[in-house]
């Protein structure tokens, strides 16, 4: 089945007016993008990043739209023609929904649900991992190399992220068998789930955003991981006192691929996790703020045993 993608260009304040307009032709489930509260949203959550990626921002500028989607058939093109014609009427009665230009992008079956895949591919890591998406499990030759097999989803740690590449090869270098590992900001899995294949004994992950809990173990499950060797907890360790007692410590790793202003946050409690020696791997540092964290680290004793950079980020072991 083909679909088309309709898109309803129209002002901030016009938004809400022609959602109720096409409710009322029996059109729901519409998309809504609003750039002035994508810029709100930026500016309110500050504090969750350093990077703003530049496509996202020229996607949203001046990005005050209402997108609904309709199937290629005859009832769907009768439904197209229903809006065109109503809009007209609709637009000499709402002038402050102006521009309310229509346009129209086709959308096939395949695009709408699976496309992307064809973008997500195997990837070598290092010397010894292969990031396999699980829809290739079957067919990719590993040649050698330790598969690590993730569902993407929508969750972010597919492995294609330098900060996440960063912080894969850390921990390559850095597990050793039976080793305790516990993952700050785990998201989709990825990083403990690659240390449990990479030779540790079991693993803790924690991530404040309840969707990841089912992420995680999911991806845990397509790597043949249980629940006896991997626990996945929602919470802020940064805030949550309680939660902190929960994970205990002992570990030999603890590794956090989050963002500067969070790192420097986690510098002085991580080494209640650790045992002695134990190391702290974090990536997620744009690079201009690369030496104000190093910098924080070392005022809170901890030692930068290697520095690693790809495409403008920066990751840190530290002991």
């Amino acid at each position: 089945m083909d679909w088309m993608e309709v898109h309803i260009q129209t002002s901030h304040d016009g938004l809400e007016t022609v959602e109720a307009f096409l409710s009322g032709l029996g059109i729901d489930g519409v998309v809504i993008d609003d750039e002035t509260e994508f810029r709100e949203f930026l500016e309110e959550n500050r504090k969750c990043w350093d990077y703003v990626d530049e496509e996202l921002l020229k996607k949203e500028a001046g990005a005050c739209r209402v997108t609904f989607y309709l199937e290629k058939t005859e009832d769907g093109f009768s439904r197209l023609a229903q809006v065109r014609m109503a809009l007209a009427d609709f637009k000499a009665a709402h002038p402050e929904c102006a521009p309310l230009l229509m346009t129209l992008d086709e959308l096939k079956e395949e695009d709408w649900a699976f496309g992307w895949q064809k973008y997500y591919k195997p990837m070598e890591i290092g010397r010894r991992l292969l990031v396999v998406p699980e829809w290739e499990k079957d067919t990719v030759d590993c040649g050698g190399r330790v598969p690590l097999i993730l569902d993407p989803g929508l969750a972010f740690g597919t492995g294609s992220h330098a900060t996440t590449q960063l912080c894969l090869q850390a921990l390559e270098k850095t597990v050793r068998p039976g080793d305790r590992v516990l993952d700050l900001g785990c998201g989709s899995g990825i990083l403990s789930i690659a240390a449990l294949k990479l030779g540790a004994e079991s693993a803790q992950a924690v991530d404040i955003d309840e969707k990841c809990l089912n992420v995680a173990y999911e991806n845990a499950a397509l790597n043949g991981i249980g629940r006896d060797r991997y626990t996945v907890r929602v919470g802020d360790v940064l805030s949550d006192e309680a939660l902190r007692a929960e994970l205990g410590g002992g570990y030999d790793i603890v590794v956090a691929n989050i963002v500067a202003d969070v790192i420097l946050g986690l510098a002085p409690m991580v080494r209640q996790f650790l045992k002695p020696g134990g190391q702290f791997l974090c990536s997620g540092i744009i690079d201009d703020r690369a030496v104000e964290v190093a910098d924080g680290l070392r005022r809170c004793g901890w030692a930068i045993l290697e520095t690693r950079e790809e495409s403008g980020w920066f990751a840190y072991s530290c002991r």
